[in-house]
């Protein structure tokens, strides 16, 4: 027995991922087109012949089905016969598809079965998340004026980014004018508070010193008797020997930890959005927290994220882990929505504040 299998994690709903596996004509689409059989039900053939690691058309039945969360196929292969199974899992952000096929009778090449997994794989991650994008787009409701819009796709402002900016630009200026206005008012009522008095300054003490009777009567100033200085009282003084202070030795400080690096690729791209990854790399000798910003590009936004704690400001989006041992490096993917059919990569990426590479 030779198992292939493969998951991926949609950002849409387990009824519209059931829709493109079951749907012939986009079943057509995103994989292999098909053809019913005729007089047969549950029964159809695709044309997987030209596929890589496919030898000829799959005739496919169906034994098992729960909408929308499986299917259960038996396929032949000109004679190869295997069961395929279709698993749908609901998520938080949408839905997990599992795909697993397994030999019964025949078996595949090593470079057969590799083959065959990447087509699938590709098909998973690629091709199908396109055919879910454009599904959404079409269940978007457009007709202004007739309700609230739908929430399946972001929906672009009818001004267009430049009006925008240049409202932002208006209230902009308007806060400035209020906060101007409200700094002169309390300046003119500070100005207007009578200023506290200066506390008057001590009256001058009289001299005191020592009166005699002069012939006239009147009294003659003397000075007061002062204690001489003798040696014999600056002798009696302690002397005031520094006494001996502890050296101190510099001691040498530790090195600077080796900045972290890191480089962004775009994993994979589908029609309105994109998978982003960032392997952040520790070259230095101990362990070391981290945190990557990546700066989405307008009309972007985060779908999903493996192997990181995320969280939004804006355009910005910041990524944290845990330690990356020394010498190791950390993966991590995010799944970004965009607001156009071509997607855009992001705008900036740092780690630690320096730039990531890929970029």
């Amino acid at each position: 027995m030779i198992e292939i299998g493969a998951q991926v994690d949609l950002s849409h709903p387990a009824d519209r991922v059931w829709l493109a596996l079951t749907d012939r004509e986009l079943l057509g689409r995103w994989f292999a087109e098909a053809e019913m059989v005729a007089g047969v039900p549950d029964r159809l053939v695709l044309k997987t012949a030209e596929l890589p690691g496919f030898d000829a058309a799959v005739e496919v039945e169906v034994t098992e089905r729960r909408v929308p969360e499986l299917i259960e196929l038996r396929c032949d292969e000109a004679g190869r016969l295997t069961e395929l199974t279709c698993a749908i899992t609901a998520t938080q952000q949408g839905c997990r598809l599992v795909v697993r096929e397994v030999t019964t009778h025949g078996y595949w090449s090593a470079e057969q079965r590799d083959l065959r997994e990447q087509q699938l794989r590709q098909a998973l991650t690629v091709r199908l998340p396109a055919i879910l994008d454009w599904l959404a787009f079409q269940q978007v409701d457009l007709r202004r004026g007739e309700g609230s819009l739908t929430a399946e796709l972001p929906v672009i402002s009818a001004f267009g980014p430049a009006r925008a900016r240049r409202r932002r630009r208006v209230l902009v200026g308007l806060l400035a004018v209020a906060v101007l206005a409200g700094g002169l008012v309390a300046w003119a009522t500070l100005s207007s508070e009578p200023k506290h008095a200066a506390p008057p300054a001590p009256a001058a003490q009289p001299l005191r010193t020592g009166t005699s009777a002069g012939p006239t009567g009147t009294p003659k100033a003397t000075p007061s008797a002062r204690p001489s200085r003798t040696a014999a009282s600056a002798s009696a003084r302690p002397s005031r020997t520094p006494s001996a202070k502890p050296s101190r030795t510099p001691t040498s400080a530790p090195p600077p930890p080796t900045p972290l690096v890191a480089r962004y690729d775009t994993d994979s791209t589908r029609l309105f959005g994109y998978t982003g990854e960032v392997v952040v790399d520790n070259p230095g000798t101990a362990p070391a927290a981290w945190t990557v910003v990546v700066t989405l590009a307008e009309g972007s936004s985060i779908d999903d994220v493996d192997d990181a704690e995320w969280r939004q400001d804006g355009q910005q989006i910041t990524f944290t882990g845990s330690a990356v041992p020394a010498g190791k490096s950390q993966t991590f993917r995010f799944d970004v929505r965009d607001s156009r059919p071509k997607a855009r990569e992001p705008e900036g990426c740092t780690v630690g504040g320096s730039p990531c590479a890929g970029l």
